[in-house]
């Protein structure tokens, strides 16, 4: 535990900041006061509640707050009822979250008045991209914390035990009440025997704290580890098989939440191996599921080495199965049609199928982003995509309220997100993309939140206003004008402009999937090697040729505007009326093109890459204008990764200007900062890289 230094030397002594590594999160309260709790119930999880109260309470010194575990028909699910002094909920879980709203409120200096605060979603899920062997796929902030291979694999000991008690609190407090502890391509060797005994010692840890523990499956599994002939759905053998497994989880899991699913998705098995459906494979899993309330999150992100564009894919299989499906299973949709990219329009998935659940899936772990190196604040995409209006059922079906519940009735709404949380100290291998994981909970109870509001809330959370240290944080006056304005609103509107800056500086205009192979760190509009499926490399993409650069996915191209409905549709498809952000992603259009700018298309990319470049640049000098209000592990921290951010926009502006260059054969404009780098010298370090 850190040590708190006393009030009296922050008096003296106002700009010495407390060494801080980021473990704590947001929890990290300071110059707390007593406060009596009563709590009529009692419960592991409501102990929890009350010991959170006593121990991070900054209201009034010696208040009574009142905790109240009663029915009330205006609290859904782990809903509550907030006021000054009464924390009311349904569930014990309902209480707990109760309890960390005051305590965030109370911290951030928000009213606490009364006031029904329900989540948009059931069930909010992390997902943990965790390999058995302790590696993380897509992990940049370290090792797994649930797994690890060697002797010692099954040991669990006390460190572990406390780390993921950590990493449950760290959950609860923001609202997230489920996590899927592996990969969703899964090893078959998590349904063994040593596998689910490490999962119920991690399920008991995580169970307090509201937490329902979950896990990716193969679907291969009876094969694999049941010696089976077959994993067909329809086999009555592999239809026993998954019911006696799932009998076995659940002695050892009674509250185990369902199975997550890759199937026929980039080599992963699945029923259409067996001629069988997607909803074949989905439903036999939730017949066996459904005795015990277990779920099937189905995943969508499926598409096959074909010609038919791969933006279109998923909507072409699952659309025909719409209603075939149990109602405990819920199709697991990506935002984008693509893969997490700096920017898609949404899955035309959403509010398509109107009989079955359909649950999104966003990624806080930055793959595409400049993972634990660049500092890309994800609420903006993810309020971006969320109020994004499908109009399927007339202007205001948003993605939120097609999912939500709002729009069909489901029984069950979910939404996950990929995590990005690793065996690093600061958990995210990057002290600012602890934003993200902190924004996908609030976005995940409240899906109408705004990116402001919640970047607002972390930075108070999480940076201390060094000249008002001492002081209870119980009024708005907590925050002094000096810290408001000289750090606070700058490091917000950095927050805020920088996923915008990345979409910039990598692929502006609709450009999408331009990656380095593999990696997907890079740039790499180049790659495409012989003996490679065409939809796994960037010219697929991009289309650049001497004509123009774009994809056209209009009528005249692959029709995947089609797939949207009316007005997105006749919108998307005229390159007058589609708004510029999704311009080459319908659209393949000539180097001069004119744009709304008045620009010519290539002109635009031209000033889009630079703008990004000095984006980036802004954010160094902004951060480094906030010295003296962070303490220096964390300045020193994220100003080296600035650094490197602003080298890597560079190169992306380079590489991307000076490869398309060979295709339009314009001059890069005048008022624009020249490249600094060598097209050739980019391509002979990538392909070290991949040697590697």
């Amino acid at each position: 535990m850190r040590e708190i230094i006393p009030i009296f030397i922050f008096t003296l002594l106002p700009f010495i900041l407390q060494a801080e590594d980021g473990h704590s999160f947001w929890l990290r309260a300071n110059n707390t006061a007593p406060v009596e709790v009563i709590c009529p119930k009692k419960s592991a999880t409501l102990r929890i509640a009350e010991q959170e109260l006593r121990q991070g309470w900054q209201g009034k010194a010696n208040e009574k707050i009142t905790l109240i575990v009663k029915n009330d028909n205006s609290l859904k699910n782990d809903g509550f009822r907030l006021a000054k002094n009464r924390i009311q909920a349904n569930t014990d879980r309902g209480i707990l979250y109760g309890v960390y709203e005051m305590l965030r409120r109370q911290q951030t200096g928000q009213p606490i008045d009364e006031e029904v605060c329900n989540p948009s979603y059931q069930r909010r899920i992390l997902n943990h991209w965790d390999n058995l062997d302790g590696t993380i796929e897509r992990g940049y902030a370290g090792h797994s914390i649930f797994w690890r291979k060697g002797a010692d694999a099954f040991v669990v000991t006390e460190s572990y035990k406390r780390l993921w008690q950590e990493y449950a609190r760290a959950n609860a407090s923001i609202g997230i009440n489920g996590t899927v502890l592996n990969n969703v391509n899964a090893s078959p060797s998590i349904l063994t025997a040593d596998y689910l005994q490490r999962t119920k010692a991690i399920a008991d840890v995580l169970r307090p704290y509201g937490i329902t523990t979950y896990l990716s499956i193969n679907f291969a599994s009876p094969q694999v580890i049941g010696e089976l002939k077959t994993a067909d759905p329809l086999d009555p053998d592999v239809v026993n098989w998954w019911k006696e497994k799932v009998k076995e989880i659940y002695s050892l899991i009674p509250d185990f939440g369902g199975f997550l699913v890759k199937a026929n998705s980039e080599g992963q098995p699945g029923p259409q191996d067996f001629g069988r459906t997607h909803a074949d494979g989905a439903n036999m899993l939730a017949d066996a599921l459904a005795p015990f309330g277990g779920i099937v999150m189905w995943r969508a992100f499926v598409y096959n080495p074909s010609d038919e564009d791969r933006a279109k894919q998923a909507y072409s299989e699952f659309m025909p199965l719409d209603g075939q499906f149990r109602d405990n299973v819920i199709i697991q949709v990506k935002n984008g049609p693509i893969d997490f990219q700096p920017r898609e329009p949404f899955s035309p998935l959403f509010g398509a199928m109107k009989k079955t659940a359909v649950m999104p899936e966003l990624q806080i772990t930055q793959e595409y982003l400049g993972q634990s190196v660049h500092l890309v604040f994800l609420a903006t995409m993810w309020e971006e995509f969320l109020k994004s209006d499908t109009y399927r059922f007339g202007k205001g079906s948003t993605v939120a309220r097609c999912t939500d519940g709002s729009i069909f009735s489901q029984k069950y709404t979910a939404i996950a997100g990929v995590a990005n949380i690793g065996s690093d100290v600061n958990w995210c291998g990057h002290h600012f993309a602890q934003a993200n994981w902190y924004a996908f909970g609030r976005l995940a109870w409240n899906n109408s939140l705004l990116s402001e509001q919640i970047a607002d809330e972390w930075i108070k959370l999480t940076f201390s206003d060094n000249s008002r240290e001492g002081e209870i944080a119980v009024e708005n006056s907590i925050y002094s004008p000096d810290w408001q304005v000289n750090f606070l609103q700058p490091v917000k509107q950095m927050m805020l402009n920088s996923r915008e800056a990345a979409v910039n500086y990598m692929m502006p205009l609709g450009l999408h999937h331009i990656f380095a192979a593999d990696h997907h760190y890079g740039p790499g509009p180049w790659w495409a090697p012989e003996g490679v499926r065409k939809d796994w490399t960037p010219p697929y993409y991009h289309q650049a040729d001497t004509n123009g650069i774009g994809f056209d996915r209009t009528a005249s191209g692959s029709n995947a505007v089609n797939q949207y409905h009316e007005p997105l549709r006749s919108l998307f498809s005229d390159p007058k009326t589609c708004p510029d952000i999704y311009l080459l992603w319908f659209h393949h259009l000539s180097w001069n093109h004119i744009v709304k700018s008045g620009r010519t298309l290539w002109n635009e990319m031209c000033y889009r890459y630079d703008m990004g470049v000095q984006q980036v640049r802004e954010f160094q000098q902004i951060w480094d204008e906030v010295e003296s209000y962070v303490d220096e592990e964390r300045f020193v921290h994220v100003q080296s990764k600035l650094r490197d951010q602003a080298i890597n926009a560079q190169v992306w502006k380079d590489a991307c200007l000076l490869y398309f260059q060979q295709f339009s054969k314009l001059p890069i404009p005048g008022d624009i900062e020249r490249p600094v780098n060598n097209l050739k010298d980019i391509l002979s370090k990538d392909r070290k890289r991949k040697n590697q």
